[in-house]
């Protein structure tokens, strides 16, 4: 473990001497045309912009995205935003033995309770050929993916195993929309629940850092997960025509509206439900961490957040009544 102090816990005027991830690079020019070297430097708590304003020529040609590097400097703001001021970098040696993925975030969860309720729920799943579909997708290499990989590169579950969480979130919210709408297929909801985000597999890569992959821009994970989908269950002999067409449904509608890429709306009840858990799961989780993030100094206020369109409020309570109000279902 690095004996450093998280990013997320510095304020301006902090000094700083730490390992970090590079994020980005690129020089840039101000108004006045003078050239700075801009980064995005990281730990697993946070990301900050940095900027080193002289003497930054040998590093901005040596340093590159994915590096671990040596930053001192001190903690500075910008329109309210924290950033790093930058005084020196240097990269990291190997004798210091640090990986990138030392810096990436990752899921609060314990990983090996996550899979286990993973396949406990795919055991549960009583129609046979959504069940031998799950257990084809669900290969080692896929599957090896699928639970490293995060579900979004910054929005939302955007860290390492967060796709894993992301997926047991919404399992758990259809699982209880069918205890309270028995007309709604249960096995066909939750297999869409378990492969709706599939294709992110391949559209996020996560080494060295979070970053968009040639085929997830050009394609998208909506229709990479839906060609797997048909890829699979072309192998299972007599699957039935009108369960793959619905599953497809789902995944394919599963954002909820065209304007949010999906290519379809939804048009069945399993449909509508599934778009709801996920925008649920999904927002939840990312007005959270912006609770974490964003935070003014000395304000329950959030800077205004552009994927929200608007700022945020942390409520105030009590450690106490928090400890009693906020026990996890995973608890």
């Amino acid at each position: 473990m690095l004996d450093q102090k998280e990013l997320k816990d510095l304020i301006k005027g902090d000094s700083l001497n730490h390992f970090l991830l590079v994020k980005k690079s690129e020089l840039r020019t101000t108004k006045t045309k003078k050239e700075y070297l801009s980064l995005e430097l990281g730990d697993q708590s946070a990301a900050l912009a940095a900027n080193m304003w002289e003497n930054f020529e040998d590093i901005a040609s040596s340093v590159k995205v994915g590096d671990v590097v040596k930053v001192t400097g001190s903690i500075d703001e910008f329109q309210g935003t924290p950033q790093i001021r930058i005084s020196s970098i240097i990269p990291a040696n190997p004798s210091d033995n640090l990986s990138p993925r030392d810096f990436l975030p990752k899921s609060k969860r314990n990983l090996k309770e996550m899979e286990e309720e993973f396949r406990k729920r795919q055991e549960l799943i009583s129609n046979k050929y959504l069940k031998e579909l799950l257990q084809k997708i669900f290969n080692e290499e896929r599957y090896s993916k699928y639970i490293q990989a995060p579900a979004g590169k910054s929005w939302h579950h955007g860290y390492i195993h967060g796709l894993l969480e992301h997926t047991l979130e919404i399992v758990k919210i259809c699982d209880l929309m069918c205890d309270f709408h028995c007309e709604l297929n249960r096995d066909l909801l939750i297999c869409g629940a378990m492969l709706h985000d599939l294709g992110k597999i391949t559209e996020l890569s996560y080494d060295p850092v979070f970053e968009y992959t040639d085929k997830g821009k050009l394609i998208g994970h909506i229709v990479i997960g839906a060609i797997i989908i048909e890829e699979e269950t072309s192998k299972i002999k007599n699957f039935p025509e009108e369960i793959k067409n619905s599953l497809l449904h789902l995944v394919l509608s599963h954002q909820g509206k065209l304007e949010h890429a999906s290519p379809v709306v939804p048009k069945t009840v399993e449909a509508i439900a599934l778009y709801q858990a996920d925008e649920l799961s999904a927002k939840v989780n990312a007005y959270k961490n912006a609770l974490l993030s964003e935070m003014k100094s000395d304000s329950n206020w959030t800077r205004f957040i552009t994927l929200a369109q608007t700022d945020l409020y942390k409520l105030e309570i009590s450690e106490e009544l928090e400890a009693k109000i906020n026990k996890s279902l995973f608890e």
